[in-house]
């Protein structure tokens, strides 16, 4: 249905210059549904069921940033700036820099990898022909980090590198962010996306009181267990 209505807007608009046309064929409503989030243990446990170094530190880098697969691919030993405590997202979504800030743990985790590794211009360098080369690796190599981890794990939650980039964000969010700073750290071009996030914060939707929690209800202990109606005496 999308792609008809898409085919008949490029008519309409491009070739038949009919631009008055475009609000006569708006795009069919899309079915929103929540993103998975993992607990803040699950995360752990994720992390902690890494096969390996390269693994693990990939996760850590996707938690505590909240990149996307591909800002990770790309992201360069360069991008670590270490001084201010910050990491540089080079030309992300949208052709958009931006900086995250770089938590201690993950710097400390990120100089016990770069020590291994010894990367040269990006930080998981990939490989040609099974051997390492100074070129970004692929996402797939990202999806099959994250896969390994949560079935060596056993969390049974259907689990991606973005899923764990919805957990940075709503972590954030439940430990007193504002929506604002969450916004730029996700390169989000509108406020509006961040906002999903409020639908996933527990923080946000326990803090207001249960409406049943504020009536008065008898006590169940008085209640009959049959489910049977009593005849009238």
């Amino acid at each position: 249905m999308v792609v008809n209505v898409c085919a008949l807007r490029f008519l309409c608009i491009k070739v038949l210059k009919r631009r008055d046309m475009k609000e006569d064929l708006p795009y069919p409503k899309q079915r929103q549904r929540l993103p998975v989030i993992l607990s803040p243990g699950e995360v752990a446990q994720l992390i902690g069921a890494a096969s390996n170094l390269y693994h693990r530190t990939i996760l850590m880098t996707l938690y505590s940033t909240g990149l996307r697969r591909a800002e990770l691919c790309r992201l360069k030993v360069s991008d670590i700036d270490s001084k201010r405590m910050m990491v540089r997202v080079i030309q992300g979504k949208g052709g958009i820099d931006r900086e995250v800030p770089l938590s201690k743990k993950l710097l400390v985790a990120l100089r016990e990898y770069y020590r291994w590794m010894r990367p040269e211009t990006y930080l998981f360098p990939g490989t040609v022909n099974h051997s390492r080369a100074d070129k970004p690796i692929t996402e797939k190599v990202v999806w099959q980090a994250v896969r390994e981890a949560c079935t060596r794990a056993g969390i049974k939650k259907r689990v991606s590198p973005h899923t764990i980039r919805h957990c940075f964000a709503t972590h954030l969010l439940e430990s007193g962010a504002d929506l604002r700073s969450i916004q730029m750290m996700l390169g989000h071009s509108d406020l509006e996306a961040t906002t999903v996030y409020l639908h996933l914060s527990r923080r946000h939707l326990q803090s207001a009181a249960n409406p049943l929690d504020q009536i008065i209800t008898t006590n169940p202990a008085q209640l009959p267990r049959s489910r049977r109606l009593r005849k009238p005496k």
